[in-house]
């Protein structure tokens, strides 16, 4: 096994535990155990917990930011693309692993004591809003419709993560369509 299988290993196993328990409650020795792998490998490819978190936090944005975009260039309309990522998220808060955003349950939980963690948690949201932002101008649309939909989709997020159902990516979406239609009927838009 290569160190690039150990490495992504590790991360797998890390990004399971880290999601189902959060991070705080997993040490390095139960992840070495379930990754398989001795505590000097685990500590050859990643020498702190630290460094294991951001890994993973890496390899939550990969997977949101691809998994969003795949769902929104199925949609043809502009219009549609806006709408698209809420149904992103009524598959994504419909799957049994969904414990809600990792990056708001990481900064809620080490946010305040790992600057690092932060500074990624911070990040991810802003490339979310410039995504949207894209999106937003793409449909013709004025750049305060962006953070509008991007607050949508976190409230969703959190809402789905504590009541344990999907039900709020529905709601999300009738709201985002009335600021949707709302914003491309406003005569200001092909200035914003």
């Amino acid at each position: 096994m290569t160190s690039d299988d150990v490495r992504t290993r590790i991360i797998a196993t890390a990004d399971d535990l880290y999601n189902a328990r959060g991070i705080q409650s997993v040490g390095m020795d139960e992840l070495r155990t379930a990754a398989g792998v001795s505590l000097k490998k685990l500590y050859q490819e990643f020498p702190s917990k630290s460094s294991i978190v951001m890994a993973v936090l890496e390899r939550w944005h990969a997977s949101w930011t691809e998994g969003l975009d795949a769902r929104v260039r199925q949609a043809d309309a502009p219009r549609d693309r806006l709408l698209a990522m809420f149904d992103y998220l009524a598959e994504w808060f419909g799957q049994d692993s969904f414990r809600g955003c990792g990056f708001i349950n990481s900064f809620a939980e080490l946010g305040a004591v790992s600057p690092d963690v932060a500074e990624y948690a911070r990040k991810h949201k802003e490339s979310f809003q410039v995504y949207v932002g894209h999106l937003a101008a793409d449909a013709g649309a004025p750049s305060d419709l962006a953070p509008q939909l991007s607050i949508l989709a976190e409230g969703a997020q959190t809402t789905a993560a504590i009541a344990g159902t999907s039900d709020a990516a529905g709601h999300a979406r009738r709201a985002a369509e009335v600021l949707v239609d709302a914003a491309l009927m406003r005569p200001s838009r092909r200035a914003g």
